[in-house]
């Protein structure tokens, strides 16, 4: 972002209580479409083939035979049902895995990011808190991931016409989950980003510490010594509750909004003992 960008809303006398929003969406609607638009054509490919797949059960039994295998990609359960498809080829892997990588890549850029390249400072001197803009940027990550989240959900529903029926309530379930999720990583990113002032380090933590989640909600239902890990997961809360076969589950739920709140608060600290450049 160049000190040019920024410009019309520095210049105002007035800041709108949504400027900082508008403006870091603007900025970032070309990683926003992208991801918003080839994770929707991958999931409009996944029901669009799952005729072809539905009745071959020499799938279910390849799972089978090496499940824990199969777990470090997010499969588990049956293949061959509408469910265990989706889960196994978009709920449990891309597309929690896509949210959470545009999650934090905002999450770094939106503090850290900004504040390398001198054009946070001219933010935070507008008559504005700095929770204010903290607060604003993470409206601005919650809206920066419901164009993917909506797009993958209107094309899986399109699947109905390819036999592969699921629950509209159990789907806006899971995909609100992958919400929630990209919200805690998000926030991770920012914390991070806020109390180092390095974007390179806000993604390298917080993207070590999702591979961890990831891997111990994949395995937890496989290796017996790592199941009781999963309760620290927030994929295991997200996608290992398995919301799209049961539907919102209030304590996994619960545990993702508390997360991201509580990540939330600490990046306002974090940021109100930053010096900015």
């Amino acid at each position: 972002m160049t000190t040019s960008a920024i410009a019309p809303l520095t210049s105002r006398r007035a800041v709108g209580p949504l400027d900082v929003v508008r403006l870091d969406l603007r900025l970032r609607r070309r990683a926003t479409i992208g991801y918003a638009v080839g994770l929707a054509l991958y999931a409009l490919a996944v029901v669009a083939i799952y005729p072809s797949f539905k009745g071959d059960t020499s799938i279910d039994r390849l799972l089978q035979s090496n499940p824990k295998l199969y777990a470090a990609f997010g499969v588990s359960g049956s293949l061959t049902s509408p469910v265990g498809w989706l889960n196994a080829n978009v709920f449990n892997n891309f597309l929690p895995v896509v949210t959470v990588i545009l999650a934090i890549g905002y999450g770094a850029w939106c503090i850290a990011g900004q504040d390398e390249s001198g054009t946070l400072a001219p933010i935070a001197v507008l008559p504005i808190s700095r929770r204010g803009v903290v607060v604003q940027k993470v409206v601005a990550l919650a809206v920066q991931l419901l164009p993917t989240l909506v797009l993958t959900t209107i094309c899986v529903l399109v699947g109905r016409t390819f036999q592969l029926n699921v629950g509209i309530g159990n789907l806006v379930a899971a995909s609100v989950a992958c919400w929630l999720l990209g919200l805690v990583f998000g926030a991770l990113a920012l914390v991070v980003g806020a109390a180092s002032g390095s974007r390179g380090l806000a993604i390298g933590v917080s993207s070590a510490v999702a591979a961890a989640a990831y891997l111990i909600s994949s395995f937890a239902a496989s290796i017996d010594w790592i199941r009781p890990m999963r309760l620290v997961s927030p994929f295991y809360w997200a996608a290992g509750s398995n919301p799209l076969g049961d539907g919102i589950q209030p304590g996994a739920m619960t545990a993702l909004i508390i997360t991201a709140a509580a990540l939330v608060g600490v990046a306002v600290t974090a940021a109100n003992r930053a010096d900015l450049h």
